[in-house]
């Protein structure tokens, strides 16, 4: 290969076949990345030698690629084969990460500061861990507040990550601590809702774990969500798959609790929904609730974003506007 490299690059004669020659060389699948790639099939005595071969051989070819690089441009025989040094400098736009993104990483990241690992799981999800697995049989009425794209009679898009809570509880045993983001959907769309958006489900499993620890996890993490001592509320809710159940608020951050059009003068919103796992799952999962108890909790990512960022429409996160994006 090295003597193939070095006769082609002699015979190089202008930047097109420069070019290929790199691609077919040097590129990301060219032939010494494939090398590389196949060095984990080599006998383990001969990988130390092998491979600094390998990088041997390609660090001499970059090096006379550089210099036929260098050869041809001074070369250039035209005024129209040189750059033009004259003209103006193009300055290409930076691209940025999505603030939905950045609030995402920003979230898994505050989790796993608190000793949360990070699992992910299907978009298309099976009725069973979607509503069955969670303590929601058929017909029953929470179905309702999910508003499901259905599949099939069996297939469903997911409408939260929760499913992670069942899948994972199943083949693995306490202790247990893990967050799962990802996208959910759900038949709804106006200026708060789309049908896809996207979700963290959080859940922890141990022995002696109670209603104090989630509150205190969740109060850390949205003062450092939103980089302030935030004022919570814990409000009686009700979901089927956690027992007690707490809807959480926070001083609204537009107006510090005082009151405004945003938090509708009552000084809160709400930002996630939390609670006590219900002994029926363990239940269905094999979990001994006389032993282990744990909580769960899930959130909107676009819900929090709008908050942190004060963005009234949550439409705008998809319209792929430029003028918004690069705000951010």
């Amino acid at each position: 290969m090295e003597s193939e490299a070095r006769k082609q690059l002699a015979q190089l004669t202008d930047n097109r076949q420069l070019e290929e020659f790199r691609i077919s060389f040097l590129g990301r699948k060219g032939h010494f990345t494939v090398i590389m790639r196949q060095l984990g099939s080599v006998a383990k005595e001969d990988r130390p030698r092998m491979g600094q071969m390998a990088n041997r051989i390609k660090g001499e070819i970059e090096k006379l690629f550089k210099e036929k690089s260098a050869a041809l441009l001074a070369s250039a025989k035209t005024e129209t084969d040189a750059p033009d040094l004259t003209l103006p400098g193009r300055f290409p736009t930076v691209g940025k990460l999505h603030p939905v993104t950045q609030v995402m990483n920003e979230a898994c990241a505050i989790f796993e500061q608190l000793g949360f690992s990070v699992a992910e799981g299907p978009d298309v999800e099976t009725d069973h861990y979607n509503f069955e697995a969670l303590n929601i049989p058929a017909h029953h009425p929470a179905r309702d507040m999910h508003d499901t794209f259905y599949v099939t009679d069996s297939t469903l898009l997911r409408t939260h990550t929760s499913p992670m809570q069942a899948r994972i509880m199943e083949n693995k045993q306490p202790p247990l601590r893990v967050i799962a983001p990802g996208k959910v959907y759900r038949c709804d769309s106006d200026i708060t809702h789309t049908p896809m958006f996207h979700q963290v489900e959080g859940f922890l499993v141990d022995k002696d774990i109670s209603f104090a620890d989630l509150k205190g996890i969740l109060t850390v993490f949205l003062r450092e969500m939103f980089e302030k001592e935030l004022p919570l509320r814990f409000r009686p809710s009700f979901f089927p798959f956690t027992e007690p159940s707490a809807e959480v608020d926070i001083a609204c951050v537009m107006c510090d609790g005082a009151g405004c059009r945003v938090c509708k003068k009552t000084g809160w919103l709400e930002i996630l929904g939390s609670g006590m796992i219900d002994p029926e799952v363990f239940r269905m999962v094999g979990y001994d609730s006389e032993i282990y108890s744990g909580f769960a909790f899930g959130l909107g990512i676009e819900r929090i974003a709008m908050l942190k960022y004060g963005i009234d429409d949550i439409r705008l996160f998809y319209e792929n506007d430029q003028r918004f994006l690069q705000q951010f």
